[in-house]
């Protein structure tokens, strides 16, 4: 397992391109026939994916990192499926997962697994996990059951529609805010104006990039801003301090996840245009 360490605002800005990536860009994802596993000590967040072959793929505890006899024993679980249909096991129970469908997994669930329907062309599973303190149970979200809410519009270049699955009138969490927000063509812009959340971190992860589009994913206090170029399947960490926008070469999507003091998803403290730098 991958741990990553914070990084505080002042010495974000010293910071390099190269350390930038390497404290906050989690560039190697979806590996067929693995799982991918980082840890992060902001707000202990686990970030991970799961791309099964011709066998199941078991998701595990490691004991150097998480202290635990199973993945869950203490932790909850939202995941999502970018990739072609799969299947995975909760307890023997068996959850179907097309394209962008989602699953929450509640804290005491031991035996998790992973699969394809075809090995050919297979699931792409993403995955956030924070601990938990109480246990939700594990529930199934299929795309077409999320709550759409459209934003923006083509003038300001960011028309977007937002899927919210784990949320407090949504799926029910511990801590965990869950979703994912598609772009329309012609708009590249998210999260703009930009905002912080003081009382919770929260990760991005980017895909449906073309192979040959990338995404400019600003960060860092409003007024001391950087950028990482992201590519598709790879996300970021941004700390409670640091905007998170991000503005492509294309339209894209991105699947969002928070953790912290609380699960409003309006509690923002929004930035003015004025104040970036």
């Amino acid at each position: 397992m991958d741990v990553r360490h914070p990084a505080d605002p002042v010495r974000f800005r010293t910071m390099s391109s190269g350390q930038l990536k390497e404290t906050f860009l989690i560039d190697d994802l979806f590996r067929a026939g693995e799982v991918s596993l980082v840890y992060s000590h902001i707000d202990r967040a686990i970030v991970g994916s799961v791309v099964p072959l011709d066998q199941p793929l078991r998701l595990q505890a490691s004991r150097k990192e998480m202290a635990a006899d199973y993945f869950a024993q203490r932790r909850e679980i939202g995941i999502i499926n970018i990739g072609a249909a799969g299947k995975v096991v909760v307890d023997g129970t068996e959850y179907d997962m097309n394209k962008q469908d989602g699953l929450y997994i509640g804290r005491g669930s031991r035996e998790i697994s992973f699969s394809s329907s075809d090995p050919s062309d297979p699931a792409k599973f993403y995955f956030v996990s924070y601990p938990a303190h109480k246990e939700f149970p594990t529930t199934h979200a299929k795309i077409a059951d999320a709550l759409p809410a459209k934003l923006g519009s083509l003038k300001d270049s960011n028309q977007r529609t937002i899927f919210k699955y784990i949320h407090p009138n949504g799926i029910k969490s511990s801590q965990l805010v869950m979703g994912l927000t598609q772009l329309e063509e012609g708009s590249v812009w998210n999260t703009m104006p930009a905002h912080t959340h003081e009382r919770r971190s929260e990760i991005y992860m980017y895909f449906d990039l073309e192979d040959d589009s990338v995404v400019f994913h600003f960060m860092g206090e409003p007024e001391e801003t950087k950028h990482i170029v992201i590519r598709n399947g790879q996300a970021v960490i941004s700390p409670s301090w640091s905007i998170h926008s991000g503005a492509g070469s294309r339209n894209y999507a991105f699947i969002w996840s928070m953790g912290g003091e609380n699960q409003d998803f309006d509690d923002m403290d929004w930035v003015s245009m004025e104040k970036l730098g």
